[in-house]
């Protein structure tokens, strides 16, 4: 009897992307069920209240607290079995905020979670506009917390350039219309091409776990581009996620998520994200460059621990 290789993913996607990443990388394993090796199982959270999608602005900045702090969602009963002996589980999400979307936080604290990640491997699929290192860094943590086995991290991202990539990606959060801006810049998110590629993860991911030989594949997956760090940004996600704190703190002083009494501290969030991206963030360009070279040995240290699964103390 041929030993039938389980993998169960779980992912959210509000815009569709990600699922059409998720499918790139899982349907060439999909493909090896016709000689029966591996079976895939999938599970599409389901937030009781959904999260909209278009946006409007003021929906879009009322995630953020909960979004940065983890605080979770009720979501929809899964439907595949916690207790069912899974090889590999892949977990695929967006990033809100520096962040997990809060709907995989909040199944990453589930006790469906704890059941189903104890003692197995686990690999990440990040689909993202830029900035990813923070976010990894939550769900390792509850990974580990979950007693699951971090074996691998794939991420994608936009490769317009980044003030680019806000106008298109805020143009189709809140339109919902996948188009290029007034038919000038490109297309928003991370582009077709980009997504077909992903297929070029699937071989390693299959041997892998065919032979239970989970050590060197992330490795082998950065060999191929897995884990896109900017060094740049290993800077500027510390820096912004001590200012985004203060932030958060501040708005949920007037309430959680949709409570009203916090609208206006929310409408001022908005004006320091137009601020900091229009204005502060070219200028700190500049400073950055000049922190990189100064700390040089650094910033290349933790480069190579980004594209590690390695967990640093808190």
């Amino acid at each position: 009897m041929k030993n039938i290789k389980k993998i169960l993913v779980v992912s959210f996607s509000q815009s569709g992307q990600l699922a059409d990443i998720v499918s790139a990388l899982v349907d060439p394993l999909v493909n090896e069920t016709e000689n029966g090796r591996i079976s895939v199982v999938t599970e599409t959270l389901r937030p009781i209240e959904p999260f909209p999608f278009p946006w409007t602005a003021l929906e879009f900045v009322d995630v953020f607290p909960e979004s940065l702090e983890e605080v979770p969602c009720r979501l929809a009963p899964v439907s595949f079995d916690p207790d069912a002996d899974y090889d590999l589980i892949v977990l695929a999400y967006q990033v809100w905020y520096l962040a997990p979307s809060i709907p995989v936080t909040s199944f990453l604290q589930s006790p469906e979670a704890a059941r189903v990640m104890r003692g197995r491997p686990v690999i990440t699929l990040i689909g993202c506009r830029n900035m990813w290192l923070q976010a990894q860094e939550k769900v390792k943590r509850r990974i580990a917390a979950n007693g699951g086995l971090l074996v691998g991290n794939i991420v994608l991202t936009d490769s317009a350039p980044n003030l680019v990539g806000v106008i298109t990606i805020a143009a189709w959060m809140l339109t919902g219309k996948k188009k290029r801006f007034l038919g000038i810049l490109p297309n928003p998110g991370i582009t077709e091409g980009d997504i077909v590629a992903a297929r070029r993860f699937s071989p390693a991911i299959r041997g892998a776990l065919l032979n239970d030989r989970w050590t060197a594949l992330q490795q082998a997956l950065n060999r191929l581009g897995a884990t896109p760090v900017v060094p740049a940004f290993i800077l500027f996600e510390s820096r912004i996620k001590k200012i985004f704190a203060v932030w958060s703190a501040f708005i949920r002083r007037r309430g959680e998520r949709g409570d009203p009494a916090r609208k206006p501290r929310l409408r001022l969030f908005i004006g320091y994200l137009l601020t900091a991206i229009f204005i502060l963030a070219p200028l700190a360009t500049g400073v950055t460059a000049l922190i990189r070279l100064l700390k040089k040995d650094k910033i290349n240290t933790l480069t190579d621990y980004f594209q590690t699964n390695h967990l640093k103390e808190p």
